[in-house]
């Protein structure tokens, strides 16, 4: 969620006080000054210097209130406001905003400098993607300039890329295989197993309840032994699938790839590339606006697969999810996501009917608002609520928590549907 001027100047305030070496009084007239910004100069009677005045400068160029309209903005005799068009006047302040605030707070000021301040195309320019600090929002947006990029921007643009998917990659990959593996285990375990295929261990824990006592043999007794050997009679055999071999089950991830959804698209694709290398599994993923594009082939590079995706232009999700059904081999034993904010271009009807029909036939279907740390999204609030009526809620889902959802759909158990769900 974006912060706002006031927000990110307290904190960072906060960070860089000096309250041992200012008295109270001015230490706190010292905060407001920068909180509130240029105007309040005169109210509060606090000149600022040193680092605070480049740190109120840098704010003011964004935030301020001529924002944007004077170009190569930086006064002699106070705040000005404006990055102005020039690529060298925009590289400036994005080296002053690392220098001055923390990493959290860069990627929030990048943001809205971008949205604010229309700076996107200054993003074709080597030398400024060079100095921004690489996150999921700026992969969104080279992502919707991929089309217009410069052969002389797009190494750079991908090596900003494949910084922030090594960075999420590390952070997701592991709890995803772990979770997902023991959810595979668990859903191929036989109750009638030949004996090569038994689990003891899981078969000895389930059956302790069957433990004997017996008493000690004559020959022990007469030795003098008075110690007794039990057993365990194993009433209930628990064993491994034979299915280890092949792909236990199929997942389908369908990711819508309009504007709004670039942060899903991003983290979709790493989920997909996590996936695709665990061999128990079948992954396909396919992303789409009013056309459909299969990039399964693509899925042992992420890096491939988001430039290989186009954000913006409508959608049809009737479409994507009609290829999708084409696909499907083995309904009950297949995983179909879609990542969506439902706002349907195609044949509404019919999309529904499609969702029911899969459903049928087996397939457990997972409809997600939105895969990001975003918080609540925007969505078409009159389909989330048919697809529930169908038995598929639709619901936000933060990265962190799709290893779970995935484990539950997996194993047929009801999905840990987070507080901030679309209840229908």
């Amino acid at each position: 969620m974006s912060q706002t001027p006031g927000e990110t100047a307290e904190r960072t305030t906060e960070r860089t006080a000096t309250a041992s070496d200012t008295p109270p009084d001015a230490e706190r007239l010292r905060r407001w000054r920068m909180v509130l910004g240029a105007d309040s100069a005169d109210s509060t009677g606090c000149a600022l210097t040193g680092q605070d005045a480049a740190m109120d400068g840098a704010l003011d160029a964004l935030y301020g209130g001529g924002a944007g309209k004077k170009p190569n903005g930086r006064g002699t005799g106070g705040r000005s406001a404006g990055l102005g068009a020039s690529a060298p006047s925009v590289a400036r302040w994005l080296g002053d905003i690392r220098t001055y605030f923390p990493s959290s707070v860069v990627q929030v000021m990048q943001r809205d400098a971008i949205d604010r301040l229309g700076l996107s195309a200054l993003l074709l320019e080597p030398e400024m993607l060079e100095a921004v600090e690489p996150d999921v929002h700026l992969v969104g947006t080279l992502l919707s300039l991929n089309k217009a990029m410069p052969e002389t921007t797009k190494e750079t643009a991908r090596a900003v890329v494949r910084k922030v998917v090594e960075d999420l990659e590390r952070r997701l990959e592991s709890r995803t295989r772990a979770t997902l593996t023991g959810a595979l285990d668990r859903s191929a375990r036989i109750s009638r197993p030949r004996h090569r295929d038994i689990d003891w261990d899981r078969t000895i824990r389930a059956n302790l309840k069957n433990y004997l006592t017996l008493p000690a043999p004559d020959a022990a007794t007469t030795a003098g032994e008075t110690g007794a050997t039990g057993t365990v009679v194993p009433e209930r055999l628990i064993g491994y699938g034979r299915s280890s071999r092949s792909a236990k089950k199929d997942i389908v991830l369908c990711v819508d790839q309009s504007g709004s959804m670039a942060a899903s698209v991003v983290h979709a694709s790493i989920f997909g590339a996590v996936l695709a290398s665990m061999r128990t599994l079948s992954t396909r993923l396919v992303v789409f606006d009013t056309a459909v594009v299969d990039l399964t082939d693509q899925l042992d590079d992420p890096v491939d697969v988001l430039f290989g995706t186009q954000l913006g232009g409508g959608t049809d999700i009737n479409r994507a999810l009609a290829y999708c059904q084409s696909r499907i081999t083995r309904p009950a034993d297949t995983v179909v996501v879609l990542i969506s904010d439902l706002y349907e271009g195609g044949i509404r009807d019919e999309m529904l009917k499609r969702v029911a029909a899969m459903k049928a036939s087996g397939v457990q279907f997972v409809a997600l608002l939105a895969l990001s740390d975003e918080g609540a999204p925007a969505y078409d609030h009159e389909h989330a609520a048919a697809l529930g009526a169908l038995g598929a809620p639709a619901f936000a889902c933060t990265p962190d928590l799709f290893p779970d959802v995935m484990a539950a759909a997996i194993e047929k158990r009801p999905l840990p549907i987070p507080d901030m769900e679309y209840q229908p």
